[in-house]
């Protein structure tokens, strides 16, 4: 791990602080874009990724994000009816917007827009999950619990 992290990473370590988590940014050697190679990276069973996946409300336009086990998929329709509006994929620039991040570093926190949180309920049985620290190759572990106390996020079945 080196000593100095990039910028994208340091805002996430930075907003960690604000949140009262603490966490260590690890860099990887490898990518830790998909779920799979996070989960390859980090020794780790790939339902401990938290997978920060952001949507858009179909008649709102708001953006919504949710957190979601790596093992599972989006069940749209299921999450529309907790959140109240269809669900849509916004485009990478939109999301880049929203977040101040690329896809495949977005992390649960930290973003540039408020957006309303969702966590998979699959995550919370894991002692600790990794989730991505603002970079393809940067992650950090965390308490799901304290992760979802912390953000203020709404545990749902998103599976």
């Amino acid at each position: 791990m080196s000593t100095t992290l990039p910028p994208a990473a340091q805002r996430v370590h930075d907003a960690a602080q604000g949140l009262g988590l603490a966490i260590t940014i690890r860099e990887m050697p490898q990518s830790t874009r998909t779920a799979e190679e996070a989960a390859a990276a980090c020794d780790c069973h790939v339902g401990q990724i938290v997978k920060s996946l952001v949507f858009q409300g179909q008649d709102s336009g708001k953006p919504y994000l949710l957190l979601v086990s790596g093992s599972n998929r989006v069940d749209q329709s299921g999450v529309a009816k907790v959140i109240g509006e269809a669900l849509t994929r916004p485009d990478a620039n939109a999301v880049r917007a929203w977040t101040g991040f690329a896809i495949g570093g977005i992390p649960p926190f930290a973003h540039e827009t408020a957006l309303a949180t969702f966590m998979d309920e699959d995550l919370l049985p894991f002692e600790i999950v990794w989730a991505a620290a603002g970079t393809p190759n940067a992650v950090f572990s965390v308490a799901p619990k304290n992760l979802s106390q912390a953000i203020g996020a709404k545990v749902i079945r998103v599976a």
